[in-house]
């Protein structure tokens, strides 16, 4: 399995990154953290609904939207511990 698949396969370990974030979000107070933390929790519960075949009926076995998806994901995941820490040395 690799390490994208995780989230297909047990897709409640994307919250441990909104957590993450969320944390970031609170002590550093950056819009593009909670950014960063609100779309890996609305990523949980889409793979969530996925996985339970609420979402997709039938075969889900290809997953073209996952192409934008975790692009968009990791950008945003970069972008947002980029301008915590920024926000940190700048603090400093």
């Amino acid at each position: 399995m690799s390490a994208v698949g995780i989230f297909v396969a047990l897709p409640w370990l994307a919250l441990l990154p909104a957590l993450v974030f969320g944390a970031l979000a609170v002590r550093n107070h950056r819009r593009l953290v909670w950014l960063a933390a609100a779309a890996w929790l609305f990523y949980s519960a889409y793979e969530t609904a996925m996985s339970r075949r609420i979402l997709c009926s039938g075969d889900c076995n290809i997953r073209i939207d996952l192409l934008a998806i975790y692009p968009v994901l990791a950008l945003l995941s970069l972008a947002a511990v980029i301008s915590a820490l920024r926000r940190r040395r700048a603090a400093a």
